[in-house]
């Protein structure tokens, strides 16, 4: 029994060693591969166990070498989990929260300044284990080389100042999310200032800017000035401010300011824009200029004058301001004309109303483009309305060659002349006027005197009476010269009693132009209609000497000679013109006097001895009230040609003068209405 159970336990244990041996085969096959791995990497785990091998006290430096440069890396690596950390909140919308946003913007910043510096201070000590490794042969080349290029790359980070890689450009796209919020901001509240229909002018509004807008975008400006972009800041709130104030003005239709100089030929074709012009400028300067100039101060206080005029400067520019400016000088170098007078002055008074504005606005340095055509307009103001007052004597005196009105009339010269010289002795163009030529004089080291002006005044009314007497002297027939120096002498009185210029010139004078009247009126009736009575004789008559049929021919004879002169005298007085109404009326009045009452007692006597003849028709021709209608029916002014009397005083094209003041004939006086 026992020998059994020695084989059983053989057995077993053989077949325990067959297993052992099977597995012992399976693992040999396993190893063979991997003891060629291993054989594989012996050099290179050679090369790692190299510093085992090394000097003790060089491994223990380069141990103080690491330590060192673990330290700054750890921090960094902390914080820039810490900047990934902020990405979710400054991706956000900033409007839902400005104040947190800025807040972490500003975490953001300062862990991007930390991770700046301390990157140096990691790249320092990495420089100093990679030279150390050198030195000391710890490690394998090919390890170096890859360290050498490592840091070649963080060096030129630093030096370039990437910021950007060391957050993935998260603080740009911040940067670009608050611009927005910027523009947004400033888009939402700037709305144009409300305007009223009937009258173009400003309602009550309030400031262009709340003051908590102004205060957020105070913010945002913070942190944008900060990181750069207070150039891109000014951008956006130029073209919002200035487009704003586009849109306030576009309500005042100011296509006009647009005007070329070659698309009118003087002054008279813009003349209502030029009123326009000054209201608008004043609206412009003072509701609109003024509250862009105060908000940009309070916007950007405490960058500068120079920041916050320089912003002002370019919304103004771009809003408009050099386009008003622009306007003013088209009218200075239209062509020269008495009204471009006129109008220079009011040109003048608009700008001298808001000098202090325009010196308190527009005095910085950042506006001297402004500042310089401002000053140019003003100029070329002064000098175009000086140069056209001086010469208004010289350009009067050549109308005198120029022929007189056929029809006797006044000439339009001298309505205009004497209507023009009230209105620049008038309280609204003397003292402008007065300014004008003083600064003009003081620009050539001149002294000007208030009778220089009054004296120019007064030699253009003489050359006026000279004109006169010239053109009286040109008419054929002295009996049109006598109308017309009745028309004349009268308009001179009539029309200048009672004004600035009548009073300047005296009370003697104005009764002089009016005895001139009387003078010339006697004359002229003399010698037309004060000659039809003596026609119409009774000599002859009164007994009926030679019989019936002698006094019927003797009637005959008298009533056709009257008839005939009366005619004649008709006919070539109906061209005539008497420019004044109540002279026309006047004069109607006394040639009715002279003839009718005679002519009625003529026939009411001896108009029967020739009313029963056949040809009675040739004879009694006129009755007393037909006669009359016919003499009120004379010196009627022609119907306008022309809507102004002041078209006959323009300048000529080639030579800069002005064109004759030869008047239209088919033009009434003013002074006929």
């Amino acid at each position: 029994m026992g020998s059994i159970e020695n084989l059983v336990l053989a057995r077993k244990s053989l077949n325990v060693s067959l297993e052992k041996g099977k597995s012992l085969g399976l693992a040999l096959d396993k190893a063979g591969p991997r003891l060629e791995e291993i054989i594989h990497r012996l050099p290179s785990l050679g090369a790692a166990v190299r510093p085992i091998r090394a000097n003790k006290d060089a491994l223990l430096a380069v141990v103080g070498h690491i330590d060192r440069a673990v330290g700054p890396a750890a921090a960094v690596l902390k914080v820039f989990d810490a900047v990934h950390g902020l990405e979710k909140s400054l991706l956000s919308d900033p409007r839902g929260d400005l104040a947190g946003y800025l807040a972490v913007l500003k975490r953001l910043e300062e862990a991007l300044q930390f991770l700046g510096d301390n990157c140096g201070l990691a790249i320092q000590w990495l420089e100093d284990i990679v030279e150390y490794l050198e030195d000391n042969v710890l490690v394998d080349e090919r390890y170096l080389s890859e360290l050498r290029m490592f840091l070649k790359g963080l060096r030129e980070i630093r030096d370039n100042g990437e910021k950007g890689c060391l957050d993935g450009g998260l603080l740009e796209a911040s940067l670009d999310k608050l611009e927005d919020e910027f523009r947004r901001f400033l888009n939402d509240h700037s709305v144009p200032l409300p305007m009223s229909s009937s009258n173009n002018q400003a309602s009550l509004a309030p400031s262009p800017l709340p003051v908590s807008v102004i205060h957020k975008l105070q913010a945002i400006l913070g942190r944008l000035i900060a990181n750069n972009r207070l150039e891109k800041c000014i951008s956006i709130y130029v073209e919002i401010r200035s487009s704003n104030v586009r849109a306030s003005l576009k309500a005042l239709n100011l296509d006009y300011l647009e005007i070329s100089i070659a698309e009118f030929n003087d002054v008279q074709s813009i003349e209502g824009y030029i009123s326009k012009w000054g209201k608008h400028l004043e609206f412009a300067i003072k509701h609109l200029f003024e509250a862009e100039y105060k908000l940009c101060n309070d916007v950007f206080e405490g960058l500068g004058l120079d920041v916050w005029m320089g912003c002002f400067s370019n919304i103004a520019s771009q809003a408009g301001i050099l386009a008003f400016l622009q306007f003013g000088k088209t009218v200075t170098e239209s062509r020269k004309d008495p009204i471009k007078l006129l109008k220079l002055l009011d040109i003048f008074a608009s700008l001298n109303k808001l000098r202090l504005d325009f010196n308190r606005l527009f005095g910085g340095a950042a506006c001297a483009d402004i500042q310089n055509f401002t000053r140019d307009l003003i100029r070329r103001v002064i000098d175009g309305a000086s140069e056209i007052f001086w010469e208004l004597l010289v350009q009067v005196e050549l109308q005198r060659q120029t022929p007189p009105p056929p029809d006797g009339s006044v000439p339009r010269l001298v309505s205009f002349i004497t209507d023009y010289c009230n209105r620049l002795l008038g309280d609204d163009y003397k003292p402008i006027l007065t300014q004008v030529l003083v600064i003009q004089r003081s620009w050539k080291n001149e002294k000007f005197q208030e009778k220089l002006l009054i004296n120019a005044i007064l030699e253009i009314i003489k050359a006026i009476e000279q004109n006169l007497e010239a053109w009286s002297k040109m008419y054929e027939d002295n009996i049109l010269s006598n109308l017309f120096l009745m028309n004349n002498h009268w308009h001179l009185y009539k029309h200048l009693k009672g004004t600035k210029l009548g009073t300047l010139l005296g009370d003697s004078w104005l009764k002089e132009h009016e005895q001139y009247k009387e003078y010339y009126t006697a004359i002229y009736l003399r010698e037309t209609w004060g000659k039809l009575p003596s026609l119409l004789s009774r000599e002859g008559l009164i007994m009926f000497s030679g019989g019936r049929a002698t006094a019927r021919d003797l009637v005959k004879k008298r009533l056709k000679k009257f008839n005939e002169t009366y005619d004649e005298m008709h006919r070539k007085q109906s061209t005539w013109v008497i420019s004044d109404k109540e002279l026309r009326e006047k004069t109607w009045q006394l040639i009715v006097q002279a003839i009718v009452p005679v002519y009625r007692s003529y026939m009411q006597n001896y108009g029967p001895l020739v009313e029963q003849d056949s040809s009675s028709s040739k004879y009694a021709k006129y009755t007393a009230q037909s006669l009359e209608k016919m003499i009120t029916s004379l010196f009627l002014p022609r119907p306008t040609r022309f809507g102004s009397f002041k078209g006959s005083f323009k300048q000529r094209q080639q030579s800069g003068k002005f064109n004759s003041m030869q008047p239209d004939q088919h033009q009434a006086s003013p002074t006929s209405k």
